[in-house]
């Protein structure tokens, strides 16, 4: 698949083929998209990339070579609309991904308390709540999370992303980083105030990657 495709299969899960939409949402005219992803297949300047990649929340990676996740982790982009819908969208759980999340994994008859109509993190398998200040700002308590489940976390996982992380002692949400620990990985928080740790791999239950977040509903 090339840019070209992958630049319109964006338009199309995520702005439901309106070119126009996601061409006001990065910043740029509606003829350069037109001249990208239409008959001409014109190839994207640099600019145009980096704006897709800040402006859409769009992986540089998975753009630029189709490897990883569509969506970056981090917070909605302004303009983005949530809404629910009790037969479609994403199903949000009322528990605490850090106090509770066990719910979910470990049932298949969990009962969502609503559904998420979110077209950016319509990848996501689910959303809850967070608590605690360790990735402030970034991702405030009480905020949602949209999360996604990576198999085969070890080999599929982009360094430096945002995860929620599930061992069988905790659970939290943290940058993933190498750790200079020979089969460890790093856990790094956004807030200065608390510490980077290394675990064992061998310790991760389950990593889900963070696609998202929400700061209310409405």
């Amino acid at each position: 698949m090339k840019i070209n495709e992958r630049l319109s299969l964006i338009i199309n899960e995520l702005y439901k083929g309106n070119k126009r939409s996601f061409s006001k949402q990065i910043g740029v005219s509606p003829t350069v998209i037109e001249n990208v992803v239409g008959t001409r297949q014109g190839k994207p300047s640099f600019d145009v990339l980096e704006k897709i990649c800040s402006n859409a929340n769009i992986s540089p990676e998975w753009l630029l070579t189709g490897n990883g996740d569509m969506l970056r982790g981090g917070q909605a982009k302004p303009g983005a609309v949530m809404s629910y819908d009790e037969k479609s969208g994403v199903p949000y759980y009322a528990v605490d991904f850090i106090g509770g999340f066990d719910f979910v994994l470990n049932s298949q008859q969990a009962t969502p308390d609503a559904r998420i109509v979110f077209p950016q993190f319509n990848r996501a398998e689910c959303w809850v709540d967070i608590s605690g200040n360790s990735m402030e700002p970034l991702i405030s308590s009480g905020d949602l999370i949209a999360l996604r489940r990576i198999e085969d976390w070890q080999d599929n996982i982009l360094y430096g992303e945002v995860y929620a992380i599930v061992t069988d002692q905790y659970r939290t949400v943290k940058r993933i980083r190498r750790s200079a620990l020979p089969d460890h990985i790093r856990l790094v928080p956004e807030n200065p105030e608390y510490d980077a740790q290394d675990i064992a791999s061998s310790a991760v239950v389950a990593v889900f990657a963070v696609l998202g977040c929400a700061k209310r509903i409405g």
